[in-house]
């Protein structure tokens, strides 16, 4: 069994991606009412995005309350860029047998503009065949480390990733604009419940994941954080995949 934590759908993808390749099931933690029975699971894993070079706070707590087993053990990270410890330090919470960073597309358009076209598109190009790879070498439950950790790893995945969790997660920046119809889809795809509507518009309580599923999902592109991102594009995985990709 797979357990993932998506955003912009980028690790909901692949996680089903490589339980498609492993005859596998893959559950999305924020819709759990229960834990499956991992008693007879073959092997257990887990696919989440990099935040600040770690782990999302939602996945390492998810962790934490699981059973530990005997089975074979996975860890999929996916990043913009370099993963730093964020592996090694996920594995203190659950030990994994095997970890892999995976290269996706940006989404985290506070920080920069998203990628061009190009780029996208080869970049999940680029994604599937190593999702391949990934999946013959899980299913012959070989121990793997492949992590693209980067430069200074250990001052980002500490440092840096202590900063964005004590510091950079406020929700505070974020606001609808005028384009907004009160549709409630970013209330109703908040994995922290931090959304709620007043007077037909979303108001964000005082901290969030910083996932960006609110401001890459909505239809009517309305959600805005601050300043910084007025004319910057958005994404999600959806508009580029193919037809039997679906999440």
């Amino acid at each position: 069994m797979i357990f993932y934590f998506s955003g912009t759908g980028n690790s909901a993808w692949a996680a089903r991606q490589l339980a498609h390749l492993t005859g596998d099931e893959a559950y999305d933690i924020t819709n759990l009412k229960e834990l499956p029975d991992m008693e007879n699971a073959k092997q257990i894993g887990f696919v989440f995005p990099v935040y600040a070079w770690g782990a999302p706070e939602i996945m390492a707590d998810f962790v934490k309350k699981l059973p530990k087993t005997q089975v074979f053990t996975f860890g999929v990270c996916t990043c913009g860029g370099d993963a730093g410890l964020t592996m090694k330090q996920f594995s203190k919470h659950y030990l994994l047998s095997s970890s892999y960073s995976l290269l996706m597309p940006n989404n985290y358009i506070i920080g920069s503009d998203t990628d061009d076209e190009g780029e996208i598109l080869q970049k999940i190009t680029a994604a599937r065949e190593e999702l391949e790879r990934m999946a013959q070498e899980i299913r012959r439950q070989e121990r793997v480390y492949r992590v693209h950790e980067g430069a200074l790893a250990g001052v980002k995945s500490h440092i840096a990733n202590f900063g964005f969790n004590k510091f950079a997660r406020s929700a505070k920046p974020f606001f609808a604009g005028d384009s907004c119809n009160g549709c409630g889809q970013c209330v109703r795809n908040c994995p922290a419940s931090t959304i709620s509507l007043r007077d037909g518009k979303p108001v964000w309580a005082a901290q969030c994941l910083q996932c960006l599923r609110c401001i890459n999902g909505c239809p009517q592109l309305a959600i805005q954080y601050g300043k910084a991102t007025a004319r910057r594009r958005r994404y999600t995985i959806r508009a580029y995949l193919l037809q039997d990709e679906q999440i």
